[in-house]
């Protein structure tokens, strides 16, 4: 913790001018939080992030999801680059529930699923030869896929 002085001699005047002692608290932690942001700013040691190619993909069979993961895998250590995943998410299960008849029979009813499949797969540092290759790629019929950067 810093003490009163050493946070007066690294406000700059106009905060200074609010750091009166009739001030509350409230103001005086804002003034130190002011600081210490200015602080990490300063400081030569901010490491640049990695550019990260997140894909992540959707489908109701679970086999063609994994080969289709599988394919995007290869296509990425083909050119050198470091691969996480698949991760598999959670399966999103939908369930509907509705009546086998249109008018009196309400206790009989059938009930319908859908599975949801999902995997996460990142990219570390991708170049431009990836990014063109998954452009280029055909995936079967079922699987969305979503790119972030």
């Amino acid at each position: 913790m810093l003490s009163e002085k050493e946070v007066k001699q690294s406000v700059p005047e106009s905060l200074q001018r609010l750091s009166n002692k009739e001030m509350p608290a409230t103001k005086k932690t804002t003034i130190k939080k002011a600081v210490k942001t200015e602080e990490k700013k300063k400081s030569p040691d901010v490491v640049d992030k990695q550019l990260k190619l997140r894909i992540k993909l959707k489908a109701y069979d679970h086999k063609i999801i994994d080969n289709s993961a599988k394919q995007i895998i290869d296509i990425a250590n083909r050119f050198g680059a470091e691969v996480l995943g698949p991760v598999p998410l959670p399966t999103e299960i939908l369930k509907y529930t509705v009546n086998r008849s249109s008018f009196v029979h309400k206790n009989a009813r059938e009930q319908f699923e859908m599975r949801v499949h999902k995997r996460i797969i990142d990219i570390l540092n991708p170049n431009q030869e990836i990014i063109e290759s998954l452009r280029d790629l055909n995936l079967p019929s079922g699987v969305d896929i979503t790119v972030k950067i």
